[in-house]
């Protein structure tokens, strides 16, 4: 049996394929997965999504995953090649039990995993049944059932994906609108084929055919090397704005039509003022790290802004118990809290940008413009030795800021704020750093680098 344990995160699993686990994790996982839902539904009556992407190395891991489920005597509906967004919506919008989508999101093209889900699409992590199936599948204990279960073939969930959310958003008062998107080779390319065909925009094209070899750059938007070709050919094809989406198309990013790539704390804080339109006072959720935008933008709109750890399972969690609306990640996911279900809508997100955009009469440029107030450093990662040791070493020498430990360690002083935690799956720490200049931006940046290395 080739399954590392390490293979198991946080929020899915996730490893080099042939390397880390090959098509027998997958077989287990799926067995696994069905007696789960067994022990939580009490019958074998139930009907489990499966969809992929475009890896390749997702056929032959879907092929065996489905063999597991069948082989428990689950129903399987395949979707086929589907975006993970499209998963989440065939699962909740069907009314389905659950299902996993086998992906490694953003990863480069030797790695591949799976993400789980209950109903309404309800994430499935470590401590919420993940670490349960990490102990099933390693323990070789799983048996087949009486009765295989069968697959039915489910066709144009995109369309009924897209038919959903055009309904949530008045797109009859987007305009003609030049778009340059570049989907990396990725499933992006899938959605917005068939969003597009509904509205008045002139789409241009880049890497838009799936291909999981990612012949053009790493399916990584937050990577700004990976969006560099997307800002050039704005500017070459003069158009209105730009639109990049990462492996399985669940993070969103955009650039302006003078090229420049829109931070997603600012996107976030754009969408939360036109989420909070839709239903004023909302609770909006954002997650620690900074964005000092997106509180401030809340606040003045009348919402109540709730901050959140880092990760989608830990998010939508948050989001469902508390009632969250609407929720951004500084990472690209932006996240919607409907009746069905609660997860990833980049589709509504495009709507609404494009919508928001066209009724302004502005540039893009001009639109983000009063949301720019401060400097942020991006996302710094440092390979350390012990992260945890660190984060108290952070914690000590930053004693006289405002401190919240809610995920890692975030400090705030009057000029600059800050978070830095732990990654979640690597020996890594993660720094995000703000400031109301620049100067001030970097000469902080600079020496908490200098601390976390030293």
């Amino acid at each position: 049996m080739l399954t590392k344990p390490e293979v198991f995160k946080t929020y899915d699993l996730r490893g080099i394929y042939r390397q880390d686990f090959d098509e027998d994790l997958a077989y287990r996982l799926g067995l696994a997965f069905v007696k789960m839902k067994l022990e939580e539904l009490g019958t074998l009556n139930m009907k489990l999504v499966v969809a992929s992407d475009m890896r390749l190395s997702s056929p032959s891991l879907k092929a065996s995953l489905i063999r597991g489920m069948t082989d428990g005597g689950a129903q399987v509906i395949d979707i086929g090649l589907a975006p993970t967004p499209t998963f989440y919506f065939a699962v909740a919008h069907y009314g389905y039990h659950g299902g996993i989508q086998v992906s490694a999101s953003h990863n480069p093209k030797e790695w591949n995993g799976f993400k789980l889900v209950r109903e309404k699409a309800a994430p499935i992590g470590g401590n919420t049944g993940l670490d349960w199936l990490k102990e099933e599948v390693m323990s070789g204990q799983l048996n087949v059932a009486a009765r295989p279960g069968q697959v039915e073939v489910k066709t144009n969930v995109v369309a009924d994906q897209a038919a959903h959310d055009l309904a949530l958003v008045d797109s009859s008062k987007i305009k003609p609108l030049k778009i340059v998107i570049d989907t990396a080779n990725g499933m992006g390319a899938v959605y917005f084929e068939e969003l597009f065909k509904h509205l008045p925009c002139q789409v241009i094209k880049m890497n838009w055919e799936l291909d999981g070899n990612f012949p053009a750059h790493e399916a990584d938007p937050f990577k700004a090397a990976n969006v560099a070709d997307l800002c050039q050919r704005v500017v070459a094809e003069k158009a209105d704005l730009g639109i990049t989406t990462d492996g399985d198309a669940d993070r969103i990013f955009f650039v302006t039509e003078t090229g420049q790539a829109v931070e997603a704390g600012i996107t976030r804080a754009v969408l939360s003022k036109l989420f909070l339109a839709d239903k004023p006072g909302a609770k909006i959720g954002y997650d620690i790290r900074p964005g000092r935008i997106t509180p401030e933008t809340i606040e003045a709109a009348g919402g109540k802004p709730v901050p959140t750890k880092v990760g989608h399972a830990l998010i939508k969690k948050q989001m469902i118990e508390e009632n969250i609306y609407f929720a951004g990640e500084s990472s690209g996911h932006f996240y919607f809290n409907m009746a069905e279900g609660c997860y990833e809508v980049p589709l509504v997100v495009t709507l609404k940008i494009l919508a928001a955009l066209s009724a302004s009469g502005q540039t893009f440029s001009d639109y983000i413009k009063p949301y720019q107030k401060y400097f942020n450093a991006g996302e710094i990662n440092i390979k350390v030795a012990d992260p945890l040791a660190k984060v108290k070493a952070i914690r000590a020498a930053y004693i006289a800021g405002r401190q919240n430990e809610l995920d890692g360690i975030s400090v705030e002083f009057d000029d600059y704020w800050f978070n830095v935690r732990a990654s979640n799956t690597e020996p890594l720490l993660r720094l995000n750093l703000e400031a109301t200049t620049k100067e001030i931006m970097e000469t902080k940046r600079d020496e908490l680098v200098a601390l976390i290395k030293s």
